[in-house]
């Protein structure tokens, strides 16, 4: 107890801190002196961190900015956004057909330009075409945001940056770009200014959500898949360089051709001159640029004869060896229907196609009948609107009410207008088979096409028909589309223009329609010349003289190219002795 108390007495003579001793002199506790001293320490340590912190994120958001796409982070937001990723186009083999490309455009911030005639006098010196009345009004306009020039060059931003002309900038956008210029202008088509698609197949592309995702934003990010087309570049070089050389040489106004896979309707090439170069969107407007081949109808000629002559045979009413009278012409309705080369005799089946008789394929076409010879061209696609993805097709024309003068002229191609598209598809049917299959410029397989495809004459027929068309080739009127190795069959077509109303002879359209290897088509090329002239050494203008000609030219160039071998065994004999 004594302890106790003795302890407890010194504490409480133990001063207190900040207490001053007899002496008066301050007490000073250690321990609080450290306290004091570790807060200042945190304080200190806290400010560091935050200003640190406050540079990282500067510097993370300047990194961020520097490996961004350009198109988000210029100075227009997003909402004013008018161009966005395309995906690529390439050809069958994985050729670039269209592409995106960077570029900038010049724009105005009108509210922040006092002196408009100034701008307009110094933009000049750089674009001498601009439209100074347009670009016052916008400049006067006091908006935020004016489009002075899309699409401008390196060279042409280069020189504008030098002007240092307060109240302008440029914004990134993206430029579709066509590599192979016009050689398939009509099949990929065109952009317009804001990189939508308006033509060919990049408006399809639009068509399958891309325009959406574009107006939503959604795509300026990404990198999109490509889309192959069926077409092969090589092929389309081939059969554009041919239609060329046969303009010229037939001094025609227009030419057009399709290669078309006969087993899956896959189009492998199609052209029509004159045609326009995609990178110069504006020419497609120019008169006479339309795609003939399938925007465009025309009554196809003797190349219908083909068709009639399936039709006769399928409907069972016809065989091979049956004949028909041809000694004389054909007088109905006022009008008289003669051969062009009569031989003026008793014609079998046989001779009435490679002699191309008119007056025995509408003898023919009379035994079916009028509605079973309608009904016969409905089915196999030649009197409706052709389904495909190309948005330019039309609706193939006929006569309201058929009568049997009706019948007689389209029995030979006059009477009915239909796209050259539609023809070849339709005759692939005639060789493959009996196999209608719808014409794709994207890549379907056999499989693929056997699903979608419809059976529209019988086998046999298919075969009789193939005989037919090499026959013709051999002996009759496609003698010069002939290709050693290749065995081609084909058909022409020769039919006179309507001019003021009438047909007149000294006018013509021509067409060669073909396959090969015929005995087991894989591809059928079908070729028009549009009002041709007879070539140098020639007094007539036919389609064996000039659309059979060209037909051979692409088939020597491209079948190698499209995989078929020559061949020159007696596979020939084989399929003629079947008859």
């Amino acid at each position: 107890m004594t302890r106790f108390l003795a302890r407890t007495k010194q504490r409480l003579r133990r001063p207190k801190a900040g207490q001053k001793t007899a002496s008066g002199a301050a007490i000073v506790v250690d321990g609080a002196r450290k306290s004091s001293g570790h807060q200042t320490r945190n304080r200190i340590i806290l400010v560091m961190i935050g200003v640190c912190l406050v540079y990282a994120v500067i510097a993370g958001r300047l990194v961020q900015y520097g490996i961004r796409d350009l198109a988000t982070v210029a100075s227009i937001a997003r909402g004013n956004e008018l161009l966005a990723s395309r995906p690529d186009l390439l050809d069958r083999n994985g050729k670039v057909l269209a592409t995106d490309i960077r570029t900038v455009s010049l724009y105005a911030q009108p509210h922040k330009i006092t002196d408009p005639d100034e701008v307009i006098e110094r933009l000049a010196t750089v674009l001498p075409e601009i439209d100074a009345r347009t670009v016052y009004r916008k400049l006067k306009s006091q908006s935020q945001f004016q489009w002075l020039r899309r699409q401008l060059t390196p060279k042409q931003q280069s020189d504008i940056l030098a002007l240092g002309i307060p109240g302008v900038g440029f914004r990134p956008e993206k430029r579709r770009f066509y590599p192979g210029g016009p050689t398939a202008s009509h099949i990929v088509g065109h952009v317009n200014i804001d990189n939508k698609g308006i033509a060919g197949m990049e408006k399809y592309v639009d068509g399958q959500g891309l325009a959406d995702l574009a107006a939503a934003g959604l795509t300026i990010e990404q990198q999109l898949e490509p889309v192959r087309l069926s077409v092969d570049l090589r092929v389309q070089h081939i059969v554009r360089d041919e239609l060329a050389a046969a303009m010229q040489r037939y001094q025609a106004i227009a030419a057009g051709a399709v290669v078309l896979n006969a087993k899956t309707g896959e189009v492998l090439a199609m052209s029509s001159l004159p045609d326009y170069d995609p990178n110069l969107p504006a020419q497609a407007l120019e008169k006479d640029r339309l795609n003939r081949m399938s925007a465009g109808t025309y009554e196809m000629g003797s190349t219908f004869k083909a068709f009639t002559t399936a039709m006769a045979l399928d409907s069972g009413l016809v065989s091979m060896e049956d004949s028909f009278d041809a000694r004389r012409p054909i007088r109905i309705a006022g009008h008289t229907i003669s051969d062009f080369h009569g031989k003026h005799r008793v014609l079998t089946v046989p001779e009435i196609f490679i002699y191309s008789s008119n007056i025995g394929t509408a003898k023919m076409a009379d035994a079916v009948g009028i509605e079973r010879q309608r009904d016969f061209l409905t089915r196999i696609g030649l009197l409706t609107r052709m389904q495909t993805e190309l948005p330019e097709v039309t609706k193939p024309s006929q006569p309201k009410v058929w009568k049997k003068i009706n019948s007689i002229t389209i029995s030979f191609g006059h009477g009915v207008a239909t796209t050259p598209l539609q023809t070849a598809v339709a005759a692939a049917a005639m060789l493959n088979g009996g196999l209608l299959i719808p014409p794709t410029f994207l890549p379907r397989s056999e499989a693929e096409a056997k699903g979608v495809a419809r059976q529209v004459i019988r086998p046999e027929t298919s075969a009789a028909m193939r005989y037919l068309m090499r026959l013709n080739v051999e002996k009759g009127s496609g003698r010069r589309a002939e290709v050693p190795g290749f065995r081609v069959g084909g058909k022409t077509g020769t039919a006179e223009k309507v001019v003021n109303g009438r047909y007149s002879s000294d006018v013509r359209f021509n067409a060669f329609l073909s396959a090969f290897p015929i005995e087991d088509p894989q591809f059928v090329v079908l070729v028009i010349i549009d009002e041709p002239k007879p070539a140098e050494g020639q007094k007539s203008a036919t389609a064996g003289l000039n659309a059979a000609p060209t037909v051979k030219a692409i088939i020597r160039r491209c079948a190698a190219l499209l995989g078929v071998r020559p061949s020159f065994g007696e596979g020939d004999a084989a399929l003629l002795v079947s008859y």
